[in-house]
């Protein structure tokens, strides 16, 4: 009668020097993205800083302002007019910081703005004291040169030019309407250059930021199709895995002569391996985080190698789902390998675990084999044991010699 204890026996596994060699693990796979990143994030930084900057220059130049008119009040500045005017505009430049933080820069607002800046333009001789106005250092003059640097940040770049230009030729008007027709023709000429520097500036800004989310949207499809193409060779690999564990490892037991044609252990897999190819509703999917139980899991495995002299001592465990199935299906294909490969062995199958490691080990007395002989096409273990555990980042090392046995050590560390 074969001896199918799953308590450990007292007779264990022979006593020799196993050695312990490096961990045979592949590099796992990057996972994908958990959300889908903004489609154009240069696009929305700039329109933060459209907000940001144009807010803040008009609110500390609305205070610049009103501290600058009221301070020189000398005639012919009349008293009432640059009262309304003070007021209007510190309120207008609350409203204008208000709104562009709130809900960004709108074309509505900027154009408001110019308008209340043209007003205070074409009345600069009651506003403005003469002696101040000319160089261009009037409250006015800095009102002008603020709206003309707004402006293109909510407009295209036409409707920008004709608002600057506008600006310019309003307070060239009210330059000379004031008598000061020089500081008229030299601030006018000052504000157009201002207008043509504001609109490049910001057509330079919003021209590399389309640049710059053009190039994010061609990485972000070339990064999706790859992760989709790593995706498909995953899905691959894993129903390669499948085959090569079910039918393909039964049908080689056989072939080679590792387990009789009527035995109890090929009826239990060739089942087995039917309902994991073509039943797979009987498999219930499970949260790959979910918790299950290890050694329940192992149990299975032990069943599908009835009448062959496997003896199991498996720890009560539970671990990630993903990580009982990389375990499981890998121990799987490593007790396959002993009944093809080692004719009238005895195998062990052991879990246990420390405090942060969690431990499957398949041990045999059967020939062993050179691992530096073992053909690159070969799939058994780089395939179904090593990248199997290689994708749950758990390790698998074996250690074995001809004549030897073997001794395979499957390792996860337990995260959190």
């Amino acid at each position: 009668m074969p001896n199918h204890s799953l308590r450990r026996p007292h007779s264990g596994p022979p006593d020799r020097p196993w050695l312990r060699p490096e961990p045979i693990s592949l590099a796992p796979l990057p996972e994908p993205p958990d959300a889908e990143p903004t489609a154009n994030p240069a696009g929305v930084a700039l329109a933060r800083v459209y907000a940001l900057f144009p807010a803040a220059i008009r609110l500390s130049c609305g205070i610049a302002v009103a501290v600058v008119a009221l301070a020189v009040r000398t005639p012919p500045v009349e008293a009432v007019p640059l009262a309304l005017a003070v007021v209007a505009l510190t309120v207008w430049s609350y409203v204008f910081y208000r709104q562009t933080i709130d809900n960004g820069i709108k074309p509505w607002v900027v154009l408001v703005d110019a308008a209340l800046t043209i007003v205070a333009c074409l009345a600069m001789r009651v506003l403005v004291a003469p002696d101040v106005m000319p160089g261009g250092v009037s409250w006015v003059a800095v009102l002008a040169s603020t709206s003309i640097i707004t402006a293109p940040f909510a407009l295209r770049v036409a409707h920008g030019i004709l608002v600057g230009l506008t600006i310019a030729a309003a307070y060239c008007a009210g330059g000379f309407l004031a008598g000061q027709q020089d500081e008229a023709i030299s601030h006018s000429a000052v504000l157009v250059v201002q207008t043509f520097l504001a609109v490049g500036l910001v057509y330079l800004t919003r021209r590399s930021t389309r640049a710059a989310d053009g190039v994010f949207a061609a990485y972000q499809r070339t990064h999706r199709e790859a992760v989709i193409a790593r995706a498909g060779r995953e899905a691959e690999r894993k129903q390669n895995r499948d085959l090569h564990d079910t039918v393909l490892s039964t049908l080689t037991m056989v072939g080679l002569g590792g387990v009789a044609a009527q035995s109890p252990m090929l009826r239990a897999r060739a089942s087995s391996d039917l309902r994991t190819l073509f039943d797979p509703a009987r498999q219930p999917v499970l949260d790959p985080a979910a918790k299950v139980s290890l050694d329940e899991r192992l149990r299975l495995i032990v069943e599908r190698y009835e009448g062959y002299p496997l003896t199991a001592s498996l720890e009560p465990c539970l671990v990630p789902s993903a990580v009982a199935d990389a375990l499981a299906e890998s121990a799987d294909a490593a007790l396959s390998n002993v009944v093809r490969h080692g004719e009238g062995s005895v195998a062990w199958l052991r879990l246990h675990q420390t405090r942060d490691t969690v431990v499957v080990e398949v041990i045999d007395v059967g020939p062993g084999f050179d691992m530096g002989a073992i053909p690159p096409h070969r799939y058994g273990i780089r395939e179904s044991i090593m990248a199997r555990m290689s994708s749950v980042s758990a390790t698998a090392r074996i250690d074995t010699a001809p004549g030897n046995g073997t001794r395979i050590v499957l390792e996860w560390a337990r995260v959190g």
